[in-house]
């Protein structure tokens, strides 16, 4: 798919990030529509020398980390989707957890999903990571009491690795199985994730810390984390993510509704320091970037390794994948710089266009409107209708029907208000009203039903 230029130049950035952040071994892909254009690995497993040990591959399993999260969202919404529960519910009309503070008890799913929910970000006990996980019950006593509401919930931006561990737990009681058991069914089976476990199973990497000061390793623990383990237990492949980020870009598979998943790639809150630009926020269950350009997924880090998943908001989808095992991990713009060898060198080029099957009573909708004095246009793109100021360069509402076949927005102000049609005593449409604003075919026309009326004299010059 990609030219052999192409894959030089992305095997040297592999190659720098490999030496420079000296990484025992590292492994890479990009995708484009869902299929891998380009993998490579760097480094050994095993005996680190030239001559010896094995070169890790795409099939060669790393630890994701907090990548776990978002399978158990997507496991979440799916109970949401089925009407097992609502994201407004408190999480405690679905789940007990001996020993927990009523102000834990009584953050809602959305707010744990999304880490508005306030609660602390760690266990009280030990590093959680470097130490055999303990139960439930052991985690509600030692890590949800009465202290464990770091802020009030929608404050901020607040991540949680024990919120998912709430929510590894809930599917466990909804389900009546493990959560793992849970997402093994309901994602791994049907997406065919043969190599995500919960624990490493060859060939896989060994997790190490590199020595700040010498070229000298020292490996990391790796334990079974208990009731963390939704929090980033998994391990896995850049075969199987690629497959990940397939369905997480749209394919879905009839695995979960699309409009779910663009639910979840929706901003919750954001991510910035106190008055500077925000570049990142959190969706339900993904990390959202944007720097540029938009993307969506999920990064993670347990000890001895890092992981990212970022997918492209472009057509193409444009997916990077990268995994390492050194605690440090590697460089912050590797997975941005492979995307843009990728996009310089491989120019996404788009499907042909071509003539679709329009209802006519849809045309009636179509060209320009007015919203008091100021001009508007609607387009119909694809099975969208898209209405933009004129003149502002950007401006839009996309609206979508939704199952009950109405109108409603998708985007800004008039999200999810409905857009109706009023027509005139010869049946055609005169105006639209959105959220109670009408729009009229000319400014202020007297055919249309204008909030407050029509001043008699019309339009006129003062004097």
């Amino acid at each position: 798919m990609i030219t052999d230029k192409t894959q030089r130049l992305l095997d040297a950035r592999l190659a720098r990030d490999q030496a420079a952040e000296r990484l025992p071994s590292i492994v890479a892909g990009l995708a484009r529509d869902g299929e891998l254009a380009w993998t490579s690995g760097r480094g050994r497993l095993g005996n680190f020398g030239a001559e010896h040990g094995t070169r890790p591959d795409a099939d060669t399993q790393y630890r994701a980390g907090s990548i776990t999260k978002t399978f158990v969202a997507l496991a979440v919404m799916k109970l949401r989707d089925a009407g097992q529960l609502d994201l407004s519910d408190q999480i405690s009309a679905h789940l007990t957890v001996p020993g927990w503070a009523s102000q834990v008890a009584a953050m809602t799913i959305g707010q744990l999903l999304s880490h508005s929910s306030g609660l602390r970000a760690e266990t009280a006990g030990p590093w959680w990571e470097r130490t055999a996980g303990s139960s439930l019950a052991d985690l509600g006593a030692a890590s949800l009491g009465p202290d464990a509401a770091r802020l009030r919930p929608g404050r901020r931006h607040h991540y949680s690795n024990v919120g998912y561990a709430l929510l590894g737990a809930l599917l466990a009681s909804k389900h009546g199985q493990p959560w793992f058991d849970v997402i093994t069914t309901e994602l791994l089976g049907p997406l065919g994730m043969t190599r995500t476990t919960t624990r490493p199973q060859a060939p896989h990497a060994t997790g190490y810390a590199v020595h700040p000061y010498a070229d000298v390793l020292l490996t990391e623990p790796e334990h079974d984390a208990g009731a963390m383990a939704p929090a980033g237990q998994l391990w896995t492949t850049v075969t199987d993510l690629a497959k990940f980020g397939r369905f997480l870009a749209g394919h879905t598979m009839e695995i979960i509704s699309p409009a779910t998943l663009e639910e979840m790639r929706e901003p919750v809150v954001i991510s910035a320091e106190t008055g500077q630009p925000w570049t990142a926020a959190y969706g339900l269950g993904l990390q959202l970037w944007n720097s540029g350009t938009s993307r969506y997924g999920h990064t993670g880090s347990m000890p001895g390794f890092v992981a990212v998943i970022s997918i492209t908001d472009a057509p193409g989808a444009d997916t990077v994948i990268a995994a390492c095992n050194s605690t440090t991990g590697f460089s912050r713009s590797l997975g941005s710089d492979l995307l843009a060898i990728l996009a310089e060198q491989e120019p996404y080029a788009m499907a042909e266009w071509r003539p679709v099957r329009v209802d006519t009573e849809l045309l009636d909708l179509l060209g320009a409107w007015f919203r008091g004095p100021a001009p508007h246009t609607m387009r119909l793109c694809g099975y969208e209708l898209e209405l933009s100021r004129d003149g502002t360069g950007g401006t839009r509402t996309r609206f979508r029907k939704d199952a009950a076949g109405n109108w409603r927005g998708l985007d800004g102000y008039l999200a999810f208000e409905p857009l109706t049609t009023v027509t005139g005593p010869d049946g055609r449409v005169v105006a639209l009203n959105i959220g109670s604003f009408v729009y009229s075919r000319t400014p202020y026309d007297q055919a249309a039903p204008i909030p407050g009326g029509v001043a008699p004299q019309s339009w006129h010059a003062p004097g």
